[in-house]
């Protein structure tokens, strides 16, 4: 049975090259090769023995995903659609910011959590990825940026899927993707989002780990939460944010809180007031997300003259928030719309 080279941290490769009778500082030559270098086949780690290689492509495996499809936005985002070794899809989105490059990671084909408002779930969870598959999303994005000589600069796992309903495997990608010998990415540049799963939080916070969270509120009270996303009822909106002061006590990073504004669901005033008695205490940052179009949901975004005005009452009774910058929404690759089914457009 191969083993992907992708999915091992750089402690389990150095497990795995000293159980092959190999030293372990081979470990720092083949994480560069992968991470820095970025090749495509194990030929090319011509710094190893001709065995090792040999061993290696024997034992190992580089890439299983597989692009079927690449879009680019008219703003520059990009939108990748991959297969992967089993035959079901994922997509994944380069965003170009001013300050950088930021790379949106799907964690699972498709969602159990069904948010009204996201078309990841419409399917159900088909199942999770593996950390392998996680990262090499990363990788083939950080090779189209090798083109241009730029390099991603941050990393969200908000496509597909929930991240932390895939723990094991999500956190594990973190772990690679921030190990000095590879991509080199700070914890402080990794989001992970999540729909509020708060045992999660808490083992999250217990890792104390330096990435930033962002939950999924959407809502005000359990009453409008619970219509928009099933989760509320098992977690409601107490118990998700005392997992998240606890969080903040044991981090002290300031969480971000995700709110899709949806016209006459909650998007009035009174709305806006009720999020902000919720939050007063904690330190936090209220990113609004003007609904985006998912043509199997009857969801209607808010005027701009009415976001304009939900920001800033918000704002006023002294919550930090902002509007979203809109990415990629004409390739359906806003938050959102990310989802696991096969695309006929390509560029």
């Amino acid at each position: 049975m191969t083993v992907s080279l992708y999915g091992m941290t750089f402690a389990e490769l150095e497990s795995w090259l000293v159980d092959q009778g190999e030293p372990k500082y081979r470990a720092a030559q083949i994480y560069k090769w992968l991470y820095q270098k970025r090749v495509t086949s194990v030929e090319q780690m011509t710094d190893l023995s001709k065995s090792l290689r040999e061993r290696l492509k024997n034992q190992t495996q580089l890439m299983t995903l597989k692009e079927i499809t690449r879009q680019v936005a008219k703003d520059g985002t990009v939108k990748f659609l991959f297969a992967l070794a089993d035959g079901s899809t994922i997509e994944t989105v380069i965003m170009r910011h001013d300050y950088g490059n930021s790379v949106c990671v799907s964690t699972q084909v498709g969602c159990k959590m069904g948010c009204k408002f996201c078309a990841s779930t419409l399917g159900g969870l088909i199942r999770h990825l593996d950390a392998s598959e996680i990262v090499e999303q990363l990788v083939i994005c950080q090779r189209l940026l090798d083109d241009s000589a730029q390099r991603v600069s941050s990393v969200v796992l908000m496509g597909s899927g929930e991240p932390l309903d895939n723990y094991d495997a999500s956190l594990k990608f973190v772990d690679i993707i921030t190990e000095p010998e590879g991509l080199r990415i700070g914890q402080r540049h990794v989001t992970v989002s999540t729909v509020g799963l708060v045992p999660a939080i808490y083992r999250l916070a217990d890792e104390m780990r330096g990435i930033t969270l962002a939950v999924s509120l959407h809502a005000g009270d359990d009453e409008t939460r619970s219509k928009m996303m099933p989760v509320n009822k098992a977690y409601d909106i107490d118990a998700l944010l005392t997992a998240c002061s606890y969080y903040y006590e044991k981090t002290g990073r300031r969480l971000t809180f995700e709110y899709a504004l949806i016209r006459d669901h909650n998007d009035h005033l009174g709305d806006a007031r009720k999020l902000a008695k919720l939050l007063q205490v904690l330190p936090c940052h209220v990113n609004l997300i003007p609904v985006n179009y998912v043509p199997e949901r009857n969801l209607t975004r808010t005027s701009k003259n009415q976001i304009q005005a939900f920001v800033q009452e918000l704002q006023h009774l002294g919550i930090n928030a902002t509007v979203r910058r809109e990415m990629g929404s004409d390739i359906a690759a806003a938050c959102g719309q990310l989802r696991a089914e096969h695309s006929s457009q390509s560029v």
